[in-house]
Protein backbone atom coordinates (compact mmCIF):
# COMPACT_ATOMS: atom_id res chain seq x y z
CA UNK A 1 0.00 0.00 0.00
CA UNK A 2 2.82 2.49 0.68
CA UNK A 3 4.51 1.71 -2.35
CA UNK A 4 0.98 2.47 -4.10
CA UNK A 5 0.66 5.84 -1.87
CA UNK A 6 3.85 7.15 -3.84
CA UNK A 7 2.79 6.45 -6.85
CA UNK A 8 -0.11 8.65 -6.29
CA UNK A 9 2.04 11.21 -4.60
CA UNK A 10 4.23 11.62 -6.97
CA UNK A 11 1.78 11.73 -10.19
CA UNK A 12 0.39 14.46 -8.12
CA UNK A 13 3.59 16.43 -7.95
CA UNK A 14 3.93 16.12 -11.59
CA UNK A 15 0.51 17.39 -11.96
CA UNK A 16 0.90 19.93 -9.24
CA UNK A 17 1.54 22.96 -11.53
CA UNK A 18 -1.55 22.37 -13.50
CA UNK A 19 -4.11 21.47 -10.42
CA UNK A 20 -2.85 23.11 -7.51
CA UNK A 21 -5.05 21.70 -4.20
CA UNK A 22 -6.77 19.61 -6.59
CA UNK A 23 -3.75 17.78 -8.30
CA UNK A 24 -4.09 14.25 -6.03
CA UNK A 25 -7.63 14.63 -7.34
CA UNK A 26 -6.37 14.99 -10.46
CA UNK A 27 -4.02 12.19 -10.63
CA UNK A 28 -6.64 9.97 -9.37
CA UNK A 29 -8.54 10.37 -13.01
CA UNK A 30 -5.51 10.25 -14.42
CA UNK A 31 -4.56 6.87 -12.95
CA UNK A 32 -7.80 5.36 -13.78
CA UNK A 33 -7.45 6.83 -17.49
CA UNK A 34 -3.82 4.69 -17.33
CA UNK A 35 -6.07 1.71 -15.63
CA UNK A 36 -8.73 1.69 -18.70
CA UNK A 37 -6.22 2.11 -21.31
CA UNK A 38 -4.08 -1.33 -20.12
CA UNK A 39 -7.23 -2.80 -20.00
CA UNK A 40 -8.42 -1.27 -23.80
CA UNK A 41 -6.57 -4.54 -25.75
CA UNK A 42 -9.31 -6.79 -23.43
CA UNK A 43 -11.93 -4.88 -23.96
CA UNK A 44 -11.60 -5.35 -27.78
CA UNK A 45 -11.13 -8.55 -27.40
CA UNK A 46 -14.43 -8.97 -25.43
CA UNK A 47 -16.38 -6.78 -27.88
CA UNK A 48 -15.41 -9.44 -30.79
CA UNK A 49 -16.49 -12.38 -28.40
CA UNK A 50 -19.50 -10.82 -27.60
CA UNK A 51 -20.05 -10.24 -31.23
CA UNK A 52 -19.92 -13.81 -31.83
CA UNK A 53 -21.80 -15.11 -29.19
CA UNK A 54 -24.80 -12.50 -30.36
CA UNK A 55 -24.10 -14.04 -34.11
CA UNK A 56 -24.60 -17.57 -32.00
CA UNK A 57 -27.90 -16.64 -30.19
CA UNK A 58 -30.17 -18.10 -32.67
CA UNK A 59 -28.33 -21.03 -32.68
CA UNK A 60 -28.29 -21.24 -28.62
CA UNK A 61 -32.20 -20.66 -28.49
CA UNK A 62 -32.63 -23.83 -30.94
CA UNK A 63 -30.27 -25.80 -28.56
CA UNK A 64 -32.26 -24.72 -25.78
CA UNK A 65 -35.53 -25.04 -27.20
CA UNK A 66 -34.41 -28.66 -28.28
CA UNK A 67 -32.42 -30.16 -25.07
CA UNK A 68 -35.30 -28.11 -23.03
CA UNK A 69 -36.29 -31.29 -21.08
CA UNK A 70 -32.40 -32.67 -20.69
CA UNK A 71 -30.71 -30.12 -19.17
CA UNK A 72 -27.13 -32.04 -19.46
CA UNK A 73 -27.44 -32.61 -22.89
CA UNK A 74 -28.70 -28.84 -23.11
CA UNK A 75 -25.00 -27.91 -21.29
CA UNK A 76 -22.79 -30.33 -23.20
CA UNK A 77 -24.40 -28.82 -26.57
CA UNK A 78 -23.86 -25.40 -25.60
CA UNK A 79 -20.65 -26.04 -24.39
CA UNK A 80 -19.24 -27.80 -27.64
CA UNK A 81 -21.00 -25.05 -29.83
CA UNK A 82 -19.19 -22.30 -28.05
CA UNK A 83 -15.57 -24.15 -28.23
CA UNK A 84 -16.38 -24.95 -32.30
CA UNK A 85 -17.45 -21.13 -32.53
CA UNK A 86 -14.24 -19.89 -30.41
CA UNK A 87 -16.35 -17.88 -28.50
CA UNK A 88 -17.36 -17.77 -24.56
CA UNK A 89 -20.58 -16.83 -22.94
CA UNK A 90 -18.58 -14.37 -20.33
CA UNK A 91 -16.13 -12.82 -22.43
CA UNK A 92 -17.44 -8.96 -21.34
CA UNK A 93 -16.60 -9.82 -17.79
CA UNK A 94 -12.74 -9.77 -18.11
CA UNK A 95 -11.78 -6.27 -18.24
CA UNK A 96 -14.56 -5.44 -15.47
CA UNK A 97 -12.71 -8.06 -13.00
CA UNK A 98 -8.85 -6.88 -13.53
CA UNK A 99 -10.05 -3.16 -12.58
CA UNK A 100 -11.13 -4.18 -8.92
CA UNK A 101 -7.86 -4.63 -7.53
CA UNK A 102 -6.86 -1.26 -8.70
CA UNK A 103 -10.24 0.11 -7.28
CA UNK A 104 -9.86 -1.56 -4.06
CA UNK A 105 -6.23 -0.35 -3.58
CA UNK A 106 -7.62 3.42 -4.08
CA UNK A 107 -10.33 2.60 -1.75
CA UNK A 108 -8.39 1.15 1.16
CA UNK A 109 -5.74 4.12 0.58
CA UNK A 110 -8.17 6.45 1.24
CA UNK A 111 -10.01 4.83 4.29
CA UNK A 112 -6.78 3.82 6.50
CA UNK A 113 -5.94 6.75 8.29
CA UNK A 114 -2.15 5.65 8.87
CA UNK A 115 0.53 4.32 6.05
CA UNK A 116 3.50 2.49 6.91
CA UNK A 117 3.09 3.52 10.93
CA UNK A 118 2.94 7.09 9.79
CA UNK A 119 -0.21 9.74 9.28
CA UNK A 120 -1.42 9.70 5.86
CA UNK A 121 -1.44 12.92 4.55
CA UNK A 122 -3.57 11.90 1.62
CA UNK A 123 -6.70 12.33 3.49
CA UNK A 124 -6.70 15.37 3.60
CA UNK A 125 -6.53 16.24 0.11
CA UNK A 126 -8.94 17.93 -1.73
CA UNK A 127 -10.91 17.96 -4.99
CA UNK A 128 -12.15 21.64 -4.24
CA UNK A 129 -13.47 21.69 -0.84
CA UNK A 130 -14.02 18.01 -0.50
CA UNK A 131 -11.33 15.74 1.31
CA UNK A 132 -10.62 12.88 -0.68
CA UNK A 133 -10.83 10.34 2.67
CA UNK A 134 -14.53 11.88 3.37
CA UNK A 135 -17.77 10.67 2.17
CA UNK A 136 -21.01 11.99 1.16
CA UNK A 137 -22.13 11.72 4.61
CA UNK A 138 -19.30 14.03 5.72
CA UNK A 139 -20.38 16.96 3.27
CA UNK A 140 -23.78 16.89 4.74
CA UNK A 141 -22.66 16.86 7.96
CA UNK A 142 -20.26 19.61 7.49
CA UNK A 143 -22.19 22.11 4.96
CA UNK A 144 -25.23 20.42 3.70
CA UNK A 145 -25.79 19.67 0.35
CA UNK A 146 -25.00 23.14 -0.78
CA UNK A 147 -21.45 23.41 1.60
CA UNK A 148 -18.54 23.49 -0.21
CA UNK A 149 -18.08 19.44 -0.16
CA UNK A 150 -21.91 19.07 -1.09
CA UNK A 151 -21.64 20.94 -4.39
CA UNK A 152 -19.00 18.52 -5.59
CA UNK A 153 -20.67 15.48 -4.66
CA UNK A 154 -23.70 17.31 -6.43
CA UNK A 155 -21.53 17.66 -9.48
CA UNK A 156 -20.28 13.98 -9.30
CA UNK A 157 -24.31 13.04 -9.10
CA UNK A 158 -25.18 14.91 -11.74
CA UNK A 159 -22.37 13.08 -13.75
CA UNK A 160 -23.37 9.68 -12.93
CA UNK A 161 -27.01 10.32 -13.57
CA UNK A 162 -26.35 11.57 -17.16
CA UNK A 163 -24.20 8.47 -18.09
CA UNK A 164 -26.34 5.97 -16.08
CA UNK A 165 -29.34 7.59 -18.51
CA UNK A 166 -27.17 6.96 -21.48
CA UNK A 167 -26.49 3.77 -20.19
CA UNK A 168 -30.20 2.50 -19.51
CA UNK A 169 -31.20 3.94 -22.96
CA UNK A 170 -28.91 2.51 -24.80
CA UNK A 171 -29.02 -1.34 -22.74
CA UNK A 172 -32.91 -0.83 -22.93
CA UNK A 173 -32.86 -0.56 -26.97
CA UNK A 174 -30.25 -3.33 -27.02
CA UNK A 175 -32.41 -5.54 -25.61
CA UNK A 176 -35.49 -5.04 -27.39
CA UNK A 177 -33.33 -5.87 -30.75
CA UNK A 178 -32.53 -9.16 -29.33
CA UNK A 179 -34.83 -11.93 -29.30
CA UNK A 180 -37.51 -12.17 -26.69
CA UNK A 181 -36.44 -14.79 -23.86
CA UNK A 182 -38.44 -17.84 -24.40
CA UNK A 183 -39.79 -18.56 -20.62
CA UNK A 184 -40.68 -22.27 -21.44
CA UNK A 185 -37.36 -23.41 -21.81
CA UNK A 186 -35.41 -23.70 -18.82
CA UNK A 187 -33.55 -20.88 -17.21
CA UNK A 188 -35.52 -18.48 -19.89
CA UNK A 189 -37.45 -17.14 -17.35
CA UNK A 190 -34.48 -16.21 -15.10
CA UNK A 191 -33.33 -14.41 -18.16
CA UNK A 192 -36.31 -12.87 -18.75
CA UNK A 193 -36.91 -10.97 -15.42
CA UNK A 194 -33.03 -9.80 -15.81
CA UNK A 195 -33.75 -8.02 -18.64
CA UNK A 196 -36.48 -6.07 -16.82
CA UNK A 197 -34.16 -5.56 -13.90
CA UNK A 198 -30.88 -5.15 -15.87
CA UNK A 199 -31.26 -1.48 -17.18
CA UNK A 200 -31.76 0.13 -14.31
CA UNK A 201 -28.30 -0.94 -13.11
CA UNK A 202 -26.81 1.70 -13.76
CA UNK A 203 -28.07 3.95 -11.35
CA UNK A 204 -26.73 1.53 -8.56
CA UNK A 205 -23.43 3.36 -9.32
CA UNK A 206 -24.94 6.72 -7.39
CA UNK A 207 -25.33 4.66 -4.32
CA UNK A 208 -21.77 3.21 -4.44
CA UNK A 209 -20.52 6.96 -5.12
CA UNK A 210 -22.61 8.22 -2.00
CA UNK A 211 -20.69 5.96 0.61
CA UNK A 212 -17.45 5.22 -0.60
CA UNK A 213 -14.52 7.91 0.14
CA UNK A 214 -14.34 10.66 -2.50
CA UNK A 215 -11.27 9.12 -4.08
CA UNK A 216 -12.98 6.26 -4.80
CA UNK A 217 -15.94 7.84 -6.14
CA UNK A 218 -13.93 9.59 -8.28
CA UNK A 219 -12.42 6.12 -9.69
CA UNK A 220 -15.83 4.72 -10.37
CA UNK A 221 -17.41 8.30 -11.92
CA UNK A 222 -14.08 8.01 -14.52
CA UNK A 223 -14.47 4.24 -15.33
CA UNK A 224 -18.39 4.43 -15.54
CA UNK A 225 -17.89 7.32 -18.07
CA UNK A 226 -15.24 5.99 -19.85
CA UNK A 227 -16.68 2.35 -20.40
CA UNK A 228 -20.03 4.09 -21.49
CA UNK A 229 -18.02 6.11 -24.04
CA UNK A 230 -15.91 3.04 -25.08
CA UNK A 231 -18.79 0.48 -24.83
CA UNK A 232 -20.34 3.08 -27.63
CA UNK A 233 -17.91 2.93 -29.47
CA UNK A 234 -17.13 -1.02 -29.62
CA UNK A 235 -20.66 -1.78 -30.23
CA UNK A 236 -21.99 0.86 -32.64
CA UNK A 237 -22.10 -1.73 -35.34
CA UNK A 238 -24.29 -4.28 -32.95
CA UNK A 239 -27.48 -2.74 -31.75
CA UNK A 240 -28.00 -6.27 -29.73
CA UNK A 241 -24.62 -6.20 -28.13
CA UNK A 242 -22.97 -6.39 -24.91
CA UNK A 243 -26.24 -5.70 -23.46
CA UNK A 244 -25.87 -8.36 -20.57
CA UNK A 245 -22.17 -6.84 -19.97
CA UNK A 246 -20.78 -4.83 -16.57
CA UNK A 247 -20.80 -1.35 -17.09
CA UNK A 248 -17.89 -0.43 -14.92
Amino acid sequence: MSVFAQLVEQLADLLHPLFQASATAAAIIVFTALVRLAVHPLSRAAARGQKANARLAPRVAELRKKHAKNPERMKQALVELYAQEKASPMSGCLPSLLQLPAFFLLYHLFSNSSIGGEPNGLLTHTLFAAPLGDRWADALANGGVLGGAGVVYLGLFVLVTVVAAFNYRRTRRQMSAAPAPDPGVPGMGTMAAMTKVLPLMSFATLITVAVVPLAAALYIVTSTTWSAIERARLYRDMPAAGALAAPL
